[in-house]
């Protein structure tokens, strides 16, 4: 039987325990576990710090304070107590050997199934309603669009408002794809008007370090990594581009002189001032009205998300700045 995240276990010889679930596994206090092994505090005690002292189990994985709240007379107390999950309990079980032990293992364990294909359901739930009301609204703002070019509306509020609304679903749409790895690259320019080289580079990033100032390391190579950067965008293989079009070429210049560190000082700095550099010198930075593909503050949150981003999230990651940059925006 469950009342929320409680369980209520009983032995078969009458036992009752109310063990909280959370976290995808089962807590107990100490006190709880006492009583279900029929065991004393001092044993208890000696059991969980023994299995501390050799390492069995790690403390800040199977011990945790849980807020309770217990009835006191006419009032109601609330404290934090400590908890201890299922492998702990195991584990003690295995020490005192009893059969209490053996039998609120077989409990616990279909419980947890139970508790864990229950969760998914729910998830799966949730997950295919709020795939179909993003869809809606996707189809919702599709038709809105479509009739405002059709129809203008005399407002300039209202068109405005359909207007931010067609953009966000452009961004829900990318974050969507983002969550189910399904990013593809589309929309994007084949033939670029400039091909950055080495020298060029580097007289832009000094360009750079003049107007903006700047340590006396700033844009100081360590290596020869920024030279292989520039190298790399321009890669081919059986006469085709690694990055054949100049969103993935972009994309990818700055992920490699953020993750490089090729530079004593600036790194993040130098990889935004060049992405927008490239971009602009092939005439992709802005749009046709003016106005920047990808807004400061954007090219300042991607930058970062690089920098933190692990090696095998490479490719995520480009596709994640192309879909920002590409002929949809």
């Amino acid at each position: 039987m469950e009342n929320g995240n409680i369980a209520i276990y009983q032995s078969p010889d009458g036992q009752t325990i109310d063990v909280v679930l959370e976290n995808d596994t089962i807590w107990l206090t100490q006190a709880q576990i006492i009583e279900l092994f029929g065991s004393s505090k001092a044993n208890i005690s000696e059991h969980i710090k023994n299995i501390f002292i050799f390492n069995e189990l790690e403390k800040n994985l199977t011990v945790r304070k849980i807020r309770t709240v217990r009835q006191e007379g006419k009032r109601k107390v609330v404290r934090e107590i400590e908890h201890y999950n299922l492998d702990m309990i195991i584990s003690i079980g295995y020490r005192v050997n009893s059969k209490r032990g053996t039998q609120f293992r077989i409990w616990a364990n279909k419980i947890l199934k139970d508790y864990l294909i229950e969760g998914y359901a729910l998830n799966e739930k949730r997950l295919k309603e709020k795939t179909q009301q993003l869809d809606a609204l996707k189809q919702t703002v599709r038709l809105l669009s479509n009739m405002l070019e059709s129809n203008p509306l005399s407002s300039d509020e209202a068109s405005g408002l359909i207007k931010v609304l067609a953009d966000y679903t452009y961004a829900l749409d990318v974050l969507d794809k983002y969550d189910h790895r399904t990013l593809t690259i589309e929309a994007t320019h084949k033939k670029p008007s400039f091909v950055a080289t080495y020298e060029e580079a580097m007289k832009a990033i000094r360009s750079l370090k003049e107007k903006f100032g700047g340590s006396s390391l700033f844009g100081n190579e360590k290596d020869e990594s920024f030279k292989s950067s520039i190298a790399t965008i321009y890669q081919s293989f059986g006469g085709v581009d690694l990055y054949p079009s100049v969103e993935e070429k972009a994309a990818n210049l700055l992920y490699f002189v953020v993750k490089n560190h090729s530079f004593s000082d600036g790194n993040k700095r130098i990889a935004a001032f060049l992405f927008v550099w490239f971009l602009e010198k092939n005439g992709l930075l802005y749009r046709n009205d003016g106005t920047k593909r990808l807004a400061d503050n954007a090219l300042v949150a991607l930058t970062l998300m690089i920098a933190e981003s692990k090696p095998d999230e490479k490719d995520i990651m480009a596709q994640v700045v192309i879909n920002l940059i590409n002929g949809y925006n």
